[in-house]
């Protein structure tokens, strides 16, 4: 990707995950490694739960060195559905914060796993409670991070008013926001006006598509105008990664084929393009 911009381009795993919660690709963050690596990123975005082998800090270095690409960040999906952490997640999360530390600058993204919009007003509440509570200790080890909402009917952080509830009471000296671009439309609002909106927060970015049917596309093929949005971003100056995540239905069946895909439309078609 030869234009120099102030980002750099990784992608994420759940591309990989999509088919049978993970279930077919158990054990292969190494292979996703590589695949990412070949596609032209130079960022990787794991999700902790689903690292397999290479949540020993000594064996994703030396993967991640033998392909040439950094971590980027590391997704902790967690349930977070009490008034605050179990001992269970603040366990995983303390874990996840120990192997950052291994490796400066990579964020930990926070993200909760969708479960229902019931009690919403008491749950958002937790929830950023909770999201507050593990950036602070994050930060406190010199670990950078940043809230991930996503989009699903049963997610709490889903709809404009739940972004607004939300994104307003994290603790902003403890985290930021990285905006979902395909979450953000799929949600019912506007990409870029809701990235204008919250820019003081954004330190990280996710990358999907989205038609509407029922929801996301393949990188390239939907109707988010990424080219403006990219624009945006290198206009702000904005230094960050932006990771691709696609959800296109062909990664059901050849996540490999997507991530290729991805890296090859970045570098010819939205690159070139960026001024």
């Amino acid at each position: 990707m030869a234009q120099q911009l102030p980002f750099r381009f990784g992608s994420e795993v759940y591309t990989w995950f999509m088919n049978n919660d993970g279930q077919t690709y158990h054990n292969q963050l190494g292979h996703m490694v590589e695949v990412i690596a070949e596609a032209g990123f130079t960022g990787i975005q794991p999700i902790y739960s689903w690292m397999g082998d290479l949540q020993d800090a000594d064996r994703l270095e030396a993967k991640l060195k033998e392909q040439g690409i950094e971590l980027a960040a590391l997704s902790l999906a967690m349930d977070w559905n009490g008034t605050e952490e179990s001992e269970k997640e603040r366990e995983e999360a303390d874990q996840a914060i120990r192997l950052l530390q291994r490796f400066p600058g990579a964020i930990l993204c926070t993200v909760q796993k969708p479960s229902g919009r019931h009690d919403l007003n008491a749950r958002r509440r937790n929830l950023v409670n909770i999201v507050n509570s593990v950036s602070r200790r994050a930060m406190e080890k010199g670990v950078p991070c940043s809230f991930h909402p996503n989009s699903p009917h049963t997610s709490i952080t889903r709809t404009e008013e739940d972004y607004s509830v939300i994104l307003e009471a994290l603790d902003s000296a403890a985290t930021g926001w990285t905006p979902d671009v395909g979450h953000i439309i799929n949600g019912g609002m506007n990409p870029l006006a809701k990235m204008e909106e919250y820019a003081s927060l954004i330190n990280h970015v996710h990358y999907k598509d989205w038609d509407g049917e029922p929801e996301f596309a393949l990188m390239g093929k939907g109707k988010i105008d990424l080219l403006s949005i990219t624009q945006w971003l290198k206009d702000r100056g904005y230094n960050g990664w932006i990771v691709c995540e696609d959800e296109g239905k062909e990664a059901l069946q050849d996540p490999d084929a997507v991530t290729l895909h991805d890296g090859r439309w970045i570098k010819k078609e939205l690159v070139p393009r960026i001024k």
